[in-house]
């Protein structure tokens, strides 16, 4: 009998493939128009930072994480959160996203922003930014813009621009 338990594991190269295939799946084409993922043209996402679920072989799930600026602050951008539909609904998205949190955090990261629904986000402490105060390029609903502190404060001063981060 196979093991068919969740194992939460940090991206490899090799997954790349697998990962664009259930993006494609579960975004559709259109998914390169999005603010989000004109940002993440800009540079790789940290592969350190990005991991993938899996039950048994089958990879399920994957979120990832990318280095950013808002305004000359550093920060990561958090996304795509993906998960297959048949296993939505079942903790692997909350499983993937504390794992990419909890590393970011020990690896010195202070800021994540993303563009998402606060009700699913806030309970791992992403709050609405403030309006006017960060901007992404391209249409964002300012209503969906997201931030959570790894460190507390470390959003206080901090306003301007998202870009990519081209010095990391």
């Amino acid at each position: 009998m196979s093991d068919l338990s969740l194992t939460i594991r940090p991206e490899s190269p090799d997954d790349a493939d697998a990962i664009e295939r259930l993006h494609e799946r579960t975004f559709g084409p259109g998914r390169y128009a999005k603010t989000a993922y004109r940002i993440r043209e800009g540079g790789p996402h940290a592969l350190a930072l990005s991991f993938t679920a899996r039950i048994g072989t089958l990879l399920v799930g994957s979120v990832r994480l990318t280095r950013v600026r808002i305004g000359e602050t550093p920060a990561l951008l958090l996304g795509p959160l993906t998960v297959e539909p048949p296993f939505r609904e079942r903790g692997i998205g909350q499983a993937l996203i504390e794992r990419a949190l909890d590393e970011a955090q020990k690896k010195g990261h202070r800021l994540v922003v993303l563009v998402g629904d606060e009700p699913y986000y806030g309970k791992y402490g992403f709050k609405k930014v403030p309006r006017g105060r960060v901007k992404m390029p391209g249409p964002v609903d300012p209503e969906r813009l997201l931030v959570a502190e790894l460190v507390a404060g470390a959003f206080t001063d901090v306003r301007g621009d998202v870009r990519p981060d081209w010095d990391a």
